[in-house]
Formats: C-alpha cells, sequence, structure tokens
C-alpha cells in the first residue's frame, strides 16, 4: 500500500508440484486470503480514525488522522492470479504476455499512453545515482535548490531549470521514486530521496501515538 492506486498481479509458482484440482484450490484460497486481508486493513483503519474522532481532544492528533485518512483513500487492484511452472518456459513467456496485456490496459494505467519527454528519464537516472551515492545520507533529505545544483553538474542537465525540475519531481512523486510535498509550507523546498525510510518513519510515529491514544481509552 506504499504507492497509491497500485495495481497488483498475484504469481503463484511451483504449479508443477501440485495437481491441476489442487492449482485451482490455491488459486481460490490465496484470492480470498487476499480480499480478506485487504478487508481487515480497512475494518482497522476505520476503527482507528473512529478512535481519534471521539477522543477528547481530536486536535491533539490531527497529524495522525490525516495520516490514517490518507492510508484509508489508498486502494489496490487486485487482479487474477497467475499461476506458472517456473520450469516451464512457455508459462514463463505466457506470464510475460500476462503482464503486458495489463499494463497496456488503459483503464488500469492510464498514464501509460503518455509519452515523457527525454530530459525525464535523465533526470530520474541522476536522481537515482545521487541517492545511491556514498555522501547520501540515510534518510535521503535533500534541499530542492541544491538538488538542482547537483542535477545541473550532469553535462547533459546543465541547462534544466527549477520550473521543470518541479515538474519532473512532480512525476517521479507520483510513482513513488521520491516524495516530495510541495503543498505543506514546511516540506516544499525538501526533497525525499529514500521514500523507504520515510515511509518507515511515518509507521513508528503513527503506532506511537496510536499506542498512546489507544492506552488512554483503555
Amino acid at each position: 500500500m506504499r504507492v497509491p492506486n497500485s495495481v497488483v498481479l498475484p504469481v503463484g509458482t511451483h504449479v508443477d508440484c501440485c495437481q491441476e484440482e489442487e492449482v485451482e484450490k490455491k488459486r481460490h484460497d490465496i484470492m480470498a486470503k487476499i480480499a480478506a486481508m485487504l478487508a481487515e486493513r480497512k475494518s482497522n483503519l476505520a476503527h482507528f480514525i473512529d478512535n481519534l474522532e471521539g477522543s477528547e481532544e481530536p486536535e491533539f492528533y490531527a497529524d495522525q488522522w490525516e495520516r490514517l485518512k490518507e492510508m484509508e483513500s489508498c486502494t489496490l487492484t487486485i487482479l487474477n492470479l497467475v499461476a506458472v511452472n517456473c520450469m516451464d518456459h512457455h508459462d514463463i513467456k505466457k506470464l510475460e504476455a500476462t503482464i503486458l496485456e495489463h499494463v497496456k490496459n488503459e483503464e488500469l494505467f492510464p498514464e501509460v499512453v503518455r509519452v515523457l519527454p527525454p530530459v525525464y528519464r535523465q533526470v530520474e537516472a541522476a536522481i537515482v545515482d545521487i541517492a545511491q551515492s556514498e555522501e547520501m545520507a540515510d534518510h535521503g533529505m535533500m534541499d530542492l535548490q541544491y538538488l538542482l545544483s547537483k542535477l545541473s553538474q550532469c553535462e547533459h542537465l546543465a541547462n534544466l531549470g527549477r520550473e521543470l525540475l518541479q515538474d519532473i519531481l512532480r512525476y517521479l512523486h507520483r510513482i513513488g521514486l521520491v516524495v516530495w510535498y510541495e503543498e505543506i509550507k514546511h516540506l516544499e523546498s525538501t526533497v525525499f530521496l529514500q521514500p523507504a525510510f520515510l515511509i518507515t518513519m511515518f509507521k513508528l510515529l503513527v503506532r506511537y501515538r496510536l499506542v498512546q491514544q489507544l492506552e488512554s481509552i483503555s
């Protein structure tokens, strides 16, 4: 659920170790467990949100409430499970064809028909290099202007402007490569090049505050 509105294709392997009827049974069981997991997550989030909204001083938990509401709005599209025999080249090619078929589905991926300018890929590659460099701190935070200056040191990005970089960052934020909260005044000049670290911090903060809240309720 780290990426909002994700599309997930479950893949079951080792079908060669099962009878045909077992494959169908396992397929059904896996899809049922996924549905149950999503339903439980939705129920838990609703419960936590209700607890925060019903607290005596809900304004103290506004940040947690907003984060939980954001998590609640994240959706997953679960496609039908594909069962493959990893030892069968034909099955591997069939899986590849299935993935390509889904990727080309404009209803699932409405942005797939867009052709990005080459500079988008160049900036994306350069940011990945910066994020993986030894000088990059674990938290991955970088000032927007400093990031622009670092990118401008690349020969093919010497003329990169701030406005274009912001457009590219919006795209990279949407696909989950970076996190940039341009709509938040105190964070608009900060780009997070390590989204996984930021997500981990969110989890720790939310869990800590929720534990406190639940303890105060009980």
